[in-house]
């Protein structure tokens, strides 16, 4: 069965290929308006977290929202399949670092750092991208292996596909001490609900006590890494702009839990300021404050 759903997969992609882009984001409104109205894909979480964190917000502002959402889950879906089959160098105006001088100084000092990123816009995309844009020696995404092998496989063929290395967070540990002598952009996705919310950071997001993930903290601290967000923003469908904003040069020297405090807070910022972008059916507050041994 999942042999059979990754060729499923790979068929999608083929077609989606042919398709020239005004068709995609025909296709997207079709897909949003079948999450939303038809199939209800994780309708009661969406709608959940949203009154969660704005309970202010009048009823119409909170479907307004959540229709936006679905059309930014959709565009992500179908951005990410026609993204397997495009080439970056062919396609450079639709994402645009806005601040590449931000770079200048760690690759004059050939000086690794850690590079936070989140579930906003078109996140795929930003890492399609980021080789091109980011001129360093090395760029490390890490990523959650999916359960299905051979899925798993054909799309870690595609990503690498766009020059960089893809490796899996089971094996963080050995890439950071890989890459600890060599220069290095490590880049991470950070903003899951984490499995074990006893070995988590605990920070107040979005008006919430919230259980983040502790692997920056931890690889920021123990080899000494800037911290750097990467915020990925639509400019309209099919355009983002990435933009660099150092989050700490120093994190030895700040109090525990503080680098994942500022990455909280600059998503806040981000999610506040634009909430449809954000994926809002992950289960972000699944787990509650307090839990035992924290």
């Amino acid at each position: 069965m999942q042999f059979i759903s990754a060729l499923f997969f790979g068929i999608l992609v083929f077609f989606i290929r042919l398709v020239p882009f005004r068709v995609v984001y025909i296709i997207s409104d079709g897909v949003a308006f079948l999450l939303y109205r038809v199939i209800g894909y994780r309708k009661k979480v969406v709608f959940r977290n949203l009154r969660k964190v704005f309970p202010d917000k009048e009823e119409a502002e909170i479907k307004r929202i959540v229709r936006l959402a679905y059309r930014n889950l959709a565009d992500i879906l179908m951005e990410s399949l026609k993204g397997f089959t495009f080439d970056p160098e062919k396609h450079t105006a639709r994402v645009q670092l806005i601040n590449p001088e931000f770079l200048i100084p760690y690759q004059q000092n050939k000086r690794s750092f850690l590079m936070v990123a989140s579930h906003y816009a078109n996140w795929e995309w930003g890492s399609y991208f980021l080789t091109r844009l980011m001129p360093f020696e090395n760029i490390i995404v890490l990523y959650k292996p999916l359960k299905n092998k051979y899925l798993d496989r054909y799309m870690l063929r595609k990503r690498e596909s766009k020059g960089l290395f893809i490796r899996s967070i089971l094996e963080t540990s050995k890439v950071f001490d890989e890459f600890k002598n060599r220069p290095t952009i490590f880049t991470l996705v950070a903003d899951q609900s984490p499995s074990n919310p006893t070995r988590s950071f605990w920070v107040d997001f979005m008006g919430q006590k919230t259980a983040f993930l502790h692997g920056v903290e931890h690889y920021a601290r123990k080899y000494e890494l800037p911290v750097v967000y990467l915020d990925i923003q639509r400019v309209k469908r099919g355009y983002y702009n990435l933009k660099l904003s150092l989050l700490t040069d120093e994190p030895n020297r700040l109090s525990e839990g503080e680098v994942t405090a500022r990455y909280a807070a600059k998503l806040e910022e981000i999610i506040r300021n634009k909430p449809e972008d954000w994926l809002w059916s992950h289960k972000r507050w699944k787990h509650q404050w307090p839990v035992s041994n924290q």
